[in-house]
């Protein structure tokens, strides 16, 4: 038996699974202690009373997405607007070196997946599911990726996604953090702070400013995303035209990077644009998409895949390791900043920039302030990761499919 929800019944059940994450993560100190999102611990729990129903009576739920893909286009039309090329200045050379090490990492996750995959005589594609899109792109991106996974042939690629990336996020935390530490130590590069030098709060780039202004800032920010999004419409046509296959949402993302660069070249042009109210509406929509997602999961589609799903995902932790310590931290320049970049790497390379952020504060917060990794992750983690792992990724499932 199926019972399916329209868009309003499937949005509202996607709001509810929202607000309960939001009570979740204010009664359980776990999820916030380890940056587990409101949507996903929320959603989570749906998914497995929807899981429950189809095995105690067979009913199935489905759900529709209309709106849950509106949602996951403004998200990725507001990352675009945060790709601001003069901000690439205060990085400096570590800037670039990180960069590089997101670029690589990227390429390496989807070939340890892959890899796994196919030695197991699984679909490549189930190697991709498992690769740098939940890794490195933590759930927006498997949210973004899981429609075009189920159209070149992997069914329940959504269930994948969004499992592989709520582990992820909580590997990253668990992993991070004491990397960083061990580095510090071994390497004797910082003596622990005393409780009065401590670092309690960390102030980040524009890339998570939020907005505060009127209504009208809030309007003209809708209205700038409503207007790249249609540009972008226009250019996903002209891409697909290519033959390679791009997600949905790839032609509004460069749109607004476009946007956001060309009016950035006048100081008045680029306050029309109102950011910080783009941001806002941006984030909004990433938590109503990934509550809509995660409450349509469907769970028993994971059943026969839990075991090589859980080989390649402990693969990519045991990769992360080995990488930061032996491969960014001397890269990095063996210093205080690189083992605190070090743990930050971790933390969006296996789940998303708050993971980097949380780490790296939990890191300084035994040692000492680091002025750039604070400056560094941020703008990485606005306007490249996203960018660099959907090209790696088009290019994977054009060059495998």
């Amino acid at each position: 038996m199926v019972l399916s929800l329209d868009m309003y019944a499937s949005a509202g059940v996607g709001v509810l699974a929202l607000l309960l994450g939001m009570f979740f993560t204010r009664k359980i100190p776990f999820l916030k202690r380890f940056c587990i999102p409101a949507p996903v611990s929320g959603g989570l729990v749906v998914s497995l009373l929807t899981l429950l129903l189809y095995s105690v009576s067979g009913v199935e739920c489905r759900f529709d997405g209309t709106v849950k893909e509106l949602c996951m286009m403004l998200f990725f039309t507001s990352v675009g607007f945060q790709s601001n090329l003069k901000v690439l200045r205060r990085g400096g050379r570590p800037l670039l070196v990180m960069v590089g090490l997101v670029a690589v990492l990227i390429v390496a996750q989807n070939l340890i997946s892959v890899g796994i995959a196919r030695g197991l005589g699984l679909d490549a594609l189930f190697g991709m599911a498992a690769g740098s899109i939940p890794m490195s792109g933590g759930h927006g991106t498997s949210g973004g990726f899981s429609p075009l996974l189920e159209q070149l042939g992997l069914p329940g690629a959504s269930s994948i996604t969004m499992a592989a990336a709520t582990f992820g996020l909580v590997a990253g935390s668990l992993l991070g953090g004491p990397l960083g530490e061990m580095l510090i130590r071994r390497h004797r590069l910082s003596e622990q702070s005393a409780p009065a030098d401590v670092v309690t709060s960390v102030e980040t780039t524009e890339s998570q400013e939020k907005g505060s202004g009127t209504f009208r800032d809030h309007l003209r920010g809708a209205c700038v995303l409503v207007i790249a999004m249609a540009l972008g419409t226009g250019l996903s046509k002209l891409l697909a035209l290519t033959g390679i296959t791009f997600p949905t949402y790839f032609g509004a993302l460069l749109t607004a990077c476009a946007m956001r660069n060309l009016f950035g070249l006048s100081p008045r042009w680029e306050k029309e644009l109102s950011i910080g109210e783009v941001v806002s509406i941006g984030d909004i929509c990433l938590q109503l998409f990934l509550g809509m997602a995660m409450a349509s999961l469907r769970l028993w589609e994971l059943a026969s895949l839990a075991l090589p799903l859980t080989l390649i995902l402990l693969a990519q932790v045991a990769f992360m390791a080995f990488y930061g310590a032996l491969v960014a931290f001397p890269l990095l320049g063996r210093s205080y900043d690189g083992a605190v970049l070090v743990s930050g790497l971790c933390g969006f390379g296996l789940g998303a920039t708050p993971n980097a952020m949380a780490n790296m504060s939990a890191v300084c917060y035994k040692y000492r302030y680091a002025v750039n990794p604070f400056i560094i992750v941020p703008i990485i983690g606005a306007m490249f990761v996203d960018l660099i792992n959907t090209g790696v990724v088009t290019l994977f499932l054009n060059l495998i499919h």
